[in-house]
């Protein structure tokens, strides 16, 4: 039991506090990251399987691409046994950027 502790995967999501626009609006800034959270507005605060995204890159291209939404708060990833969920900080991000998931509601 001790061993699977260790070897259990933590992942850190940072504090909305201390994420600027900017960042956020950088990983929104490529095409995959765009359709990645399309997808996840699509599901309306649904987790998704990280296998269950419709990407056209490599899968190590997509978890690169999914840490880079992940550190600018964008998403929040959550790892259950041997799968990873990943979901839209919406409340957070509501909170801290009004107005931002409404516009990209509408424009994507």
């Amino acid at each position: 039991m001790l061993d699977n502790y260790r070897t259990m995967e933590f992942i850190e999501h940072p504090d909305l506090k201390t994420i600027s626009v900017e960042q956020v609006l950088k990983a929104l800034g490529d095409p995959v990251r765009l359709a990645t959270v399309k997808e996840l507005l699509e599901a309306q605060n649904e987790e998704k399987a990280c296998g269950t995204f419709n990407y056209t890159v490599t899968k190590a291209t997509f978890s690169h691409h999914l840490q880079i939404l992940r550190e600018a708060g964008v998403i929040h990833t959550r790892i259950e046994g041997t799968r990873k969920f990943t979901s839209l900080r919406s409340k957070e991000l509501n909170k801290r950027f009004p107005g931002l998931l409404e516009f990209l509601t509408k424009t994507l």
